[in-house]
């Protein structure tokens, strides 16, 4: 029991205390390459639990949970190794502005391109609507923006949390009870907004009604670099295709249950990503690999194929 009680007090005081100069992760994208990053470790202090290695580091739940499953999430052991899954494919969506890709639970942000300059990136990660209050796929754009926002939950939350015995006011002001956290950007579909959180242990889960939630950092970061009219493009990609030094990688992330007669053990999406990006060069892809990395999604880039050149050979000497 005291040692329950010490690891208790220890966790609340680093969760109060906890820095994260690191969660807003920023890339340049190589013109050639739709893989930025590359994977690191870190090892556990005896004081964190998995999420507060995730948040200091810039990922949420499922991200680090994906390529750490054998570690206790709530405590790890003193001085784990614990892998960062600090290696992305892009998206394939148009780099402009907020791209949002809700399986893997992961904004990506393409800040205006600097002519004579290579794409900048900023990527973090969220937390997204659960089952049933699903956040929408859709192309809008940010039409508000909003420090320390009053939150007026519709009626039908409102009603929701009346059944289960937990009354909600019609206005929660700012302050550590209001979910909005102190920053708010409204979408082009009025309802929708991507806030902070004052639960930051949901990001990379599915938790809210529909809106975007990211780390309360994070969303101030992001905040600082967002104008209003950027455009918004929430995706539903579970499975990344990207090319680096002409290897085919795929990065697989859980689809979402209600997907799962569109996305289980079907590559038809990825080959429609792979066509997609190809640019009718000639590619050989690894039909074994592929599978394997759809059922056990990690989160990670695997190579499963190259491009070949005109005379069907292998444009990129580099074992898969």
């Amino acid at each position: 029991m005291k040692r329950i009680l010490i690891i208790t007090i220890f966790t609340i005081f680093h969760i109060l205390n906890i820095t994260s100069v690191n969660a807003a992760r920023y890339f340049t994208v190589d013109p050639n390459s739709t893989i930025i990053g590359e994977i690191k470790t870190v090892n556990v202090d005896e004081r964190d639990t998995l999420l507060d290695v995730a948040r200091k580091h810039g990922f949420g739940y499922q991200d680090i949970k994906l390529v750490n499953q054998n570690i206790d999430t709530w405590l790890p052991t003193d001085g784990a190794e614990i892998l960062l899954p600090s290696n992305f494919v892009l998206p394939v969506a148009p780099m402009q502005g907020i791209v949002l890709n809700v399986p893997e639970m992961r904004l990506y942000y393409y800040p205006p391109k600097k002519e004579g300059k290579p794409q900048d990136v900023h990527t973090y990660p969220l937390g997204v609507g659960r089952e049933g209050w699903n956040t929408p796929y859709i192309k809008t754009t940010i039409v508000e923006k909003k420090v320390k926002p009053y939150w007026y939950p519709p009626l039908s939350i409102r009603k929701e949390h009346e059944e289960e015995g937990d009354p909600l006011p019609k206005i929660v002001k700012p302050g550590p009870d209001n979910p909005l956290g102190n920053y708010a950007m409204r979408l082009g579909r009025r309802d929708y907004l991507i806030h902070g959180t004052n639960k930051p242990y949901g990001i990379g889960m599915r938790v809210s009604h529909g809106c975007i939630r990211l780390y309360p950092e994070d969303i101030e970061d992001l905040f600082s670099k967002v104008s209003v009219d950027t455009p918004v493009n929430i995706i539903n990609q579970p499975y990344k295709i990207g090319i680096k030094n002409n290897v085919i990688y795929l990065e697989a992330h859980p689809f979402l249950d209600e997907d799962k007669d569109i996305y289980e053990n079907n590559l038809t999406s990825v080959i429609a990503l792979l066509i997609k990006i190809s640019n009718n060069r000639k590619y050989q892809l690894d039909m074994a690999a592929a599978y394997e990395a759809i059922k056990n999604p990690t989160g990670l880039p695997i190579a499963v194929g190259l491009f070949v050149n005109p005379n069907n050979t292998i444009e990129n000497n580099s074992d898969i």
